[in-house]
């Protein structure tokens, strides 16, 4: 599906995908091959490789320096900024495994209250793109996963995204594309919806005022 979607010219600069993805070498692998950077969720006990051997992604992050912590958001909530505590670790490149110009990283994200268990939550995340990228590209990319979660969410409730018992893959494809159009409709419709709305109001007001400000 991602091939045929590339093959077909959807733009597509950067990957991000949960721990489920991230943890597959070769789907980590396939990106690397087409050019497109990513950002992955990793689990705690991740390999990593090293200068000298590899180790795992909560060990490495253990040794992280107290200046290497710098807080960012992740972009706005519906409370305000997510602020989160952000780490950045450049990765040990080698040529016969890394796309010629490009380098790796491990990014690490720290919360800011304590959990029910009085633990600061961590997340694990491995990068590779064209070298230069700087860490606010990297926390960005990793901060849309939120709002791309929030859309998957929505079409559930609305539009019946996980409604389905089918056995065969064209089943399950025949009704997640009809999910995603009814949902991708809704969202076109309600977006027009609130400029004409907004035209409408602004229009009765002008035609209202007895008055004329200078602007």
């Amino acid at each position: 599906m991602l091939a045929r979607a590339l093959d077909a010219g959807v733009p597509a600069t950067w990957v991000t995908a949960d721990e489920a993805y991230g943890k597959d070498y070769k789907f980590r692998t396939w990106w690397e091959t087409r050019r497109i950077s990513y950002v992955v969720a990793a689990a705690c006990n991740q390999t990593i490789p090293a200068t000298s051997g590899t180790s795992r992604a909560d060990v490495l992050v253990a040794q992280a320096p107290d200046d290497a912590w710098k807080r960012r958001s992740r972009g706005d909530g519906a409370k305000g900024p997510r602020l989160f505590d952000w780490a950045v670790a450049s990765l040990p490149v080698y040529e016969d495994t890394t796309p010629p110009g490009w380098s790796r990283w491990l990014l690490v994200r720290r919360s800011l209250t304590p959990n029910s268990k009085d633990e600061l939550e961590l997340a694990y995340y491995l990068c590779c793109a064209p070298t230069g990228t700087t860490d606010e590209d990297l926390i960005r990319v990793a901060g849309a996963r939120w709002a791309v979660e929030e859309c998957f969410q929505t079409a559930k409730n609305e539009v019946g995204l996980d409604h389905y018992q089918v056995r065969r893959y064209d089943a399950w494809y025949r009704h997640i594309t009809l999910a995603m159009l009814a949902r991708t409709y809704l969202a076109v419709t309600a977006a027009i919806a609130r400029k004409a709305l907004a035209a409408a109001l602004s229009r009765s007001h002008s035609a209202r005022s007895s008055v004329s400000w200078h602007t």
